[in-house]
């Protein structure tokens, strides 16, 4: 039997800490702050930048998710590498420092018969963080699931948010049958001073609040938008509005509260689709 193609922590010992038990008291203490959170969201939108900066918003987030056997996790594609709509192969497990998680190979085989957009592709995973920089957060409350990773080469066009539209529907019509959560991995406005990017994140947040995506992708093109996993909510706000679910803020914070720089900013912002 071939041994399973194993995805190391690339990112261990940068956005988070590669010490096991350092990472465990560091996601202790952001889910600490989350206390009373009763919700039970079948889809999220969590950030991916390094923990010291947005990790209490991702645990915020986590802690709103309905627990599942297994989860699809939708991410941006920064390096530009791979395939626009790449499933990872199949059949293999990602490494971190809290140990090794399994994708799962059935859910993978289903998508990608069920929607002529997937691509089975190592390369777009390789060096991307944020799919890897959730699975710590859904490993320290749920130690037994499995994923399936999907990494989003965005493009802010019409004809892409119909590709969302398409891949959106596939994926709410397996959630209808099986035991999922939908997790989207983003950071939202880039390098903004704080009062710029709270008014672009607003006018974001009011199409996906009314699970509008087309008009989601108009305001990001009329406000020059730099929320980097604008394909990944979009296809959050078509499966949101199959399954009949609402859109709701549960945290907001941004890089300057850490770094004191509110000139020039990263906004994290966690929302909950129930």
């Amino acid at each position: 039997m071939a041994e399973k193609y194993v995805r190391p922590a690339i990112y261990a010992g940068n956005f988070y800490s590669l010490n096991s038990s350092e990472l465990e008291h560091q996601l202790n203490d952001f889910f600490s702050q989350t206390k009373g959170i009763e919700k039970e969201c079948r889809i999220i939108v969590s950030p991916h930048a390094g923990y010291v900066y947005s990790g209490r918003t991702a645990a915020y987030a986590v802690s709103s998710l309905k627990p599942a056997k297994s989860y699809i996790i939708l991410g941006p594609n920064h390096t530009g590498l791979g395939e626009t709509f790449a499933i990872m192969p199949s059949g293999g497990v990602w490494d971190t420092p809290l140990g090794r998680v399994e994708t799962n190979k059935k859910l993978a085989e289903k998508l990608l018969s069920s929607c002529g957009l997937l691509k089975e592709d190592h390369e777009a995973h390789m060096r991307e963080h944020s799919i890897e920089v959730q699975l710590p957060f859904l490993q320290f409350l749920n130690k037994e699931f499995t994923f399936v990773p999907i990494s989003i080469m965005s493009e802010c066009t019409k004809e892409f948010a119909a590709r969302c539209e398409e891949l959106g529907k596939t994926i709410a019509k397996i959630m209808k049958e099986e035991d999922l959560s939908l997790i989207i991995s983003s950071d939202f406005s880039h390098y903004l001073s704080e009062k710029e990017a709270e008014e672009k994140d607003n006018k974001a947040i009011e199409r996906i609040e009314d699970l509008d995506l087309y008009g989601f992708f108009e305001t990001l093109q009329e406000t020059d938008a730099s929320i980097c996993g604008y394909g990944p909510i979009g296809v959050a706000i078509v499966v949101a509005k199959e399954l009949g679910l609402h859109a709701e803020i549960i945290h907001r914070s941004n890089s300057g509260q850490v770094t004191k720089d509110f000139n020039k900013i990263v906004s994290y912002i966690a929302i909950g689709f129930e």
